[in-house]
């Protein structure tokens, strides 16, 4: 039987700073197909080539992943400033609606630091353009020299809300998380719930109130150690199983009217 379809949010990338490309991490697709059990399918994240409609059809659930560029802030209200930083509007123009289409339909993601800050943008809240710039608050961003395991290694705690559904799924009110953004969330949009927190207060984990389908987001990159990770695997094992009933659902004869 074909496992189900994790469509995985691309970001605009240049090769040798010359060809164009449709980039999506090894990590991202690694983590769907092995802990997810699901077929990974890396989309281009331009409307002129997809349209929501047709990712809905053909996927059943989404990975909203992490990148470079930020979200727009005219997407939230806010004009645009050099802290923050570059931007792709077509992935905003692809993401944002389909984030709403999908929490309409019931049809599961999983958004990872800029696909947590989507998810929050898309429900009508707000972002910070440099978390480490403000008052009590943390660098967040990535190290800038090291390897790899360095850059992605457990950096602070995330706190999470007692009997919230980060808690029932992980077990734990408190875990150790990478840190990869310098972006966050400023105001969490009506329906979002800030459910995680890290020591300095930024918001890690949340979800959609009253969403009829899967919709958990975290700050930080679980996809690094997938497979090993014992606060990763849980999540992507959840969010298999998730898509995996949407598939289901979706797969089953609809019923005859009388």
């Amino acid at each position: 039987m074909a496992r189900p379809v994790v469509g995985i949010i691309s970001n605009s990338h240049l090769i040798n700073d010359q060809y164009p490309a449709h980039a999506g991490g090894t990590m991202n697709s690694c983590a769907v197909a092995h802990v997810s059990d699901c077929l990974p399918l890396i989309i281009p994240a331009d409307p002129s080539l997809v349209s929501v409609d047709e990712l809905l059809e053909t996927c059943d659930g989404f990975l909203l992943t992490g990148g470079r560029p930020n979200v727009h802030p005219e997407e939230y209200g806010e004009p645009e400033t050099p802290a923050h930083g570059s931007f792709d509007r077509s992935r905003d123009a692809t993401t944002l609606p389909l984030i709403r289409a999908c929490v309409e339909r019931g049809q599961p993601f999983f958004g990872v630091c800029r696909g947590f800050q989507e998810v929050n943008v898309a429900l009508g809240g707000t972002l910070y353009p440099e978390i480490r710039d403000l008052p009590g608050r943390d660098n967040h961003r990535m190290p800038p020299d090291g390897t790899l395991e360095e850059k992605f290694a457990l950096r602070h705690k995330v706190a999470f809300t007692d009997g919230g559904p980060f808690h029932k799924l992980l077990g734990a009110t408190e875990v150790m998380t990478n840190t990869l953004h310098g972006q966050g969330i400023k105001v969490a949009g009506p329906r979002i719930v800030i459910d995680g927190t890290a020591p300095d207060g930024t918001p890690e984990a949340i979800y959609v109130r009253g969403a009829p389908g899967f919709t958990l987001s975290v700050q930080w990159h679980p996809e690094w150690n997938a497979a090993s990770d014992p606060v990763s695997r849980p999540l992507f094992q959840a969010f298999g199983e998730a898509v995996h009933a949407f598939a289901d659902a979706k797969g089953r004869p609809a019923l005859k009217r009388a």
